[in-house]
């Protein structure tokens, strides 16, 4: 062991430093670029890690320039009679620039990996972005953070180019450990050399092990939690109860007015709807921009053009500049994935959206209100990852019902759930939205959930409504082919017009008696597959004789492909799709050919 260890205290002092200064304009420079979206953010970025590719003796050439006693730093500390250069403040500078990339990059990646549903889930919650990063993105990023900061430390106390730049190399002063290696080697000392070395590799390596240890305990600790929960928890309460929600506050008459307009790379999004306390559902297929219009409405995205009024209040008016922020909107949203917040308990998740204002003992009551009616009793103290997907799908809509919002977006809740608990579920949040006072938008792409829960339908498609309506109208009169479509239709002809009452389905070659007024925008004639009238009456009008083509088998239904007039070539030669249920399927399946397949003109679908 050499005598002078200096070089240990000098290395621990500036390395600490340099940490403690990397770690906070790492974190910020980090999470101020993960939101960025200005011009210059590569060149920004090229600045940010440029001392993790360039050599550091150009790093240390180049902080010399800069606070050297021609530099402009080292002129403004020259006044002062004050000076770094040859000091281990220099040291400590050197460190600091060098180590900044690899805390900067590693705590980027930390926070880009966060969910970015969470982050919009708190917004529409009430949470300041202050509030957001301290409770939310922070304690997520955590363990890629510290990591960082011990990266950090072990780059700063490695560093050798740059601080021999610009602090030199005094004994007692500025000299490092990497230093007094470098200068114990050139003197043929090795055993000083080998001291030096197996120090710096104990400190920056125990810091990285002791790291890499708490992560991993970490994960443990989680599975075993996990594991626990599972095992007691499993899928009580989900069937039956009826979940119940009553609101504090009654809300003010008016609704929600919609009039937007967003151009996209896939579509331009174009709307203008109202809505009122009875469930409005948005139907389409992917890419109809159902849940960008629940974004926009959210605060999340904001739209080229158009007003978004709730109630009275303007949240968006584009000709007066009016943005009213997430936080402010007062609309509780529902993502797909829940969004819950994974390190939260579910009654700190529960609690994230109430007020500030309110003492611990009105917040604990009003939390407890929500786990009795959601049916989550005795789970306040588990974390998402311990829950069911139903249960998580609770523990969100208590949450989002708890800050008392005027309005509730729910964008495919019941995607991720099984056919069963679905059922389930739909259900209890049926039973939910009788009870609740505000609007709600409930996206889905699923024709037969949009009918049982919502009262009232829009139907879009690449952006644009092309039915808005109840949803006895749009099932019983759809306007449009793709409307009829999305409604579940499967049987469709272009038509000629014959007479008033009277059509020609071209591509079932039949003509047919319709009981509506043609119009004479007429283009398709439809029918559901579930309306066809199997009958040996041949005197009835729309009666043609069929031969079966082929079969498709469901748990419950048969789905019948048949040709009418004629028997089928091959298995793709059929004009109509009709479904039974297999009790009339095995009353009819031996049946000799034809059958007689009767098309009743009051469920013939005329359409543009």
């Amino acid at each position: 062991m050499p005598l002078d260890l200096s070089p240990l205290w000098i290395s621990l002092k500036t390395s600490l430093l340099a940490t403690f200064i990397t770690f906070f304009l790492g974190i910020a420079a980090a999470y101020w670029m993960l939101g960025y979206r200005g011009k210059g953010k590569s060149l920004i970025e090229s600045i940010f890690i440029a001392p993790l590719i360039l050599p550091p003796t150009v790093v240390g050439f180049l902080l010399l320039l800069f606070f050297g006693k021609n530099g402009p730093v080292g002129k403004f500390m020259g006044a002062f009679d004050f000076s770094i250069v040859f000091t281990w403040y220099g040291a400590a500078i050197a460190a600091t620039v060098v180590s900044f990339p690899l805390m900067y990059k590693t705590a980027l990646g930390a926070f880009e990996q966060i969910d970015g549903n969470l982050l919009r889930v708190a917004r529409t919650l009430g949470a300041t972005e202050a509030t957001i990063f301290w409770r939310i993105s922070f304690p997520l990023a955590l363990p890629g953070i510290a990591a960082a900061t011990m990266l950090a430390f072990a780059r700063a106390l490695g560093e050798f180019g740059a601080t021999l730049m610009l602090a030199g190399n005094i004994p007692g002063q500025t000299q490092t450990i990497p230093m007094a290696i470098y200068f114990a080697v050139e003197a043929g000392a090795m055993d000083e050399a080998w001291f030096w070395a197996i120090a710096i590799m104990v400190i920056s390596l125990s810091g990285i092990i002791a790291v890499n240890f708490w992560q991993e305990l970490r994960e443990k600790r989680r599975g075993a939690e996990g594991a626990e929960g599972a095992g007691g928890a499993g899928e009580a309460g989900e069937a039956g109860g009826e979940i119940f929600y009553s609101p504090h506050s009654s809300f003010e008459s008016g609704g929600l007015f919609v009039n937007i307009e967003k151009i996209l790379p896939s579509f331009h999004l174009k709307v203008a709807f109202t809505a009122d306390e009875q469930p409005l559902g948005l139907l389409g297929g992917s890419g109809a921009g159902k849940s960008m219009i629940l974004r926009c409405l959210a605060g999340i995205e904001t739209p080229f053009h158009g007003r978004i009024v709730l109630n009275g209040r303007v949240l968006f008016d584009s000709e007066k500049g009016i943005n009213v922020p997430s936080r402010d909107r007062r609309i509780g949203f529902l993502v797909q994935n829940y969004a819950l917040f994974p390190h939260m308990s579910v009654a700190q998740n529960i609690a994230f959206g109430l007020p500030k204002k309110l003492s611990a003992g009105s917040i604990r009551v009003q939390v407890e209100q929500q786990l009795i009616a959601m049916q989550l009793q005795g789970l306040g103290d588990r974390y998402p990852h311990q829950l069911s997907g139903g249960q998580q799908q609770r523990v969100a809509l208590a949450r989002a019902l708890a800050s008392q919002p005027e309005a509730l977006l729910l964008d495919e809740p019941f995607s991720a759930l099984d056919t069963h608990l679905r059922s389930q579920l739909e259900q209890q949040m049926t039973e939910t939205l009788a009870y609740y006072q505000g609007v709600t938008l409930f996206v889905t792409h699923n024709m037969e959930e949009a009918y049982r829960i919502c009262p009232n339908l829009l139907v879009l498609e690449h952006g644009r409504a092309v039915h808005y309506g109840s949803k006895h109208e749009i099932f019983q009169h759809p306007a449009t082919v793709s409307v009829a479509q999305l409604t579940g239709c499967k049987n469709f002809s272009r038509v000629v017009l014959q007479s008033s009452q009277q059509v020609e389905a071209i591509d079932w070659g039949c003509t047919l008696q319709v009981i509506e007024p043609v119009k004479s925008e007429l283009s398709h004639i439809g029918i559901r597959a579930h309306q066809f009238i199997f009958t040996n009456d041949l005197s009835q009008e729309n009666t043609f004789p069929c031969w079966l083509v082929r079969t498709s088998e469901t748990p419950h239904r048969m789905t019948l492909f048949l040709k009418l007039h004629s028997a089928g070539k091959n298995s793709q030669d059929y004009h109509l799709q009709a479904e039974v249920f297999k009790e009339k399927w095995a009353t009819m399946k031996d049946e000799p050919f034809p059958w007689y397949m009767r098309l009743d003109p009051l469920r013939l679908i005329l359409m543009e």
